[in-house]
């Protein structure tokens, strides 16, 4: 069973994602979801727990769910998740050749 965080804690992350990284979003999706020749248009992240995030994308107008495991495996703690949605992008640039930008 994976570790949940609090409703408050997902919310507040998922607000930062959606907010401020819609296009790193956008990114992990297009790395991490079942191949097809249908572009993805639209990646919104709708959930976080120790296993993994969620999001909905959105392909030929048609939405589907993706989950992607963390790399760094479970976490339990409310500071991981940034380390490891950081990992998740590191790995999306580096599977779609894109150069990442800097981490503060």
């Amino acid at each position: 069973m994976p570790h949940i965080f609090e409703p408050d804690v997902v919310a507040a992350i998922l607000r930062h994602m959606n907010g401020d990284h819609a296009d790193d979003n956008l990114l992990i999706a297009r790395a991490f979801a079942t191949a097809s020749d249908l572009e993805i248009t639209s990646a919104v992240m709708t959930d976080v727990d120790g296993d993994g995030g969620a999001w909905q994308i959105v392909r030929a107008g048609i939405p589907e769910e993706l989950r992607v495991p963390w790399p760094g495996g479970e976490i339990s703690e409310r500071a991981a998740v940034r380390r490891e949605i950081v990992a998740l992008y590191d790995v999306a640039c580096e599977k779609l050749g894109v150069e990442p930008r800097p981490h503060s």
